[in-house]
């Protein structure tokens, strides 16, 4: 739950220009975060084919899938035209539980999608990492079973005031982030392999012919600096962030002390 969580931030992310209130984005967020988690795979990323119930409540979503997908595109397209950003992630975490487009993991999917519109107009992002779980539940059947979203919306406005501030800590003890390194990440992470794989001397030219077509041209000249300085910071500590094992880092530092000897 935790990598789906992980990779569903990530695409949100890395497509933020891309994504917004339509069913390929949803259905995408839905896949990432029900991945390996659904009994039947072929349910995620897609809309449920049959009934569904919720635990601790008498209310029954609707069970008719050509009106589930038809009230599911309007509530995106509705999202879509509501200009206030709150009001729009506000809006996805109230409709998208309540009609329970999915299979599984609907609030997931709500809370996740309620900070598309927080990204797109780059504002602080929306976490209920304190938020007291009886909360978020006593809210959620507020919505389910008397329409009346009060409730919901003061756990909304609590967890948003709360992750403005851990945001703004964390930001206060951080350095920025390198906009290169966000864009080419994972293209670092393989380069930085190849080379310590290949028992490669960390020069501009092995990186180069190491990198390839991994990164465009506009970005190479940089992309081969970074490499080169995550290639000298390489230590026994760091290894596994570039998805080696403690052995190919050893035997490469051997192979380079070994050739300057």
């Amino acid at each position: 739950m935790i990598l789906n969580h992980k990779a569903a931030i990530e695409m949100l992310i890395e497509h933020a220009q891309k994504i917004g209130f339509n069913t390929l984005t949803f259905f995408n967020l839905h896949a990432l975060l029900s991945d390996n988690l659904l009994a039947d795979p072929t349910g995620s990323g897609r809309l449920r084919e049959r009934i569904v119930e919720i635990g601790g409540s008498v209310f029954h979503p609707l069970g008719i899938p050509q009106l589930l997908d038809q009230y599911f595109r309007l509530i995106l397209e509705k999202a879509g035209a509501i200009d206030d950003p709150f009001e729009q992630a506000f809006f996805i975490m109230v409709q998208i539980p309540y009609l329970q487009p999915f299979v599984d993991v609907n609030k997931r999917v709500s809370r996740l999608g309620a900070n598309i519109p927080l990204i797109k107009h780059n504002l602080c992002p929306l976490s209920f990492v304190d938020v007291p779980e009886r909360a978020y539940v006593d809210g959620s059947l507020g919505v389910y079973e008397l329409t009346a979203v009060e409730l919901l919306r003061d756990v909304f406005v609590w967890a948003y005031e709360r992750s403005c501030q851990r945001y703004l800590a964390v930001r206060a003890i951080v350095a920025p982030p390198d906009p290169m390194r966000l864009r080419h990440r994972e293209a670092l992470i393989e380069v930085v392999g190849k080379m310590v794989r290949g028992m490669l001397q960390p020069t501009e030219h092995a990186v180069r012919t190491a990198t390839g077509e991994l990164v465009p041209p506009r970005d190479l000249d940089r992309f081969v600096e970074l490499v080169l300085s995550d290639l000298g910071h390489l230590h026994e500590g760091n290894v596994f962030r570039y998805r080696l094992r403690l052995s190919e880092y050893q035997a490469w530092k051997k192979a380079l002390e070994s050739a300057t000897s």
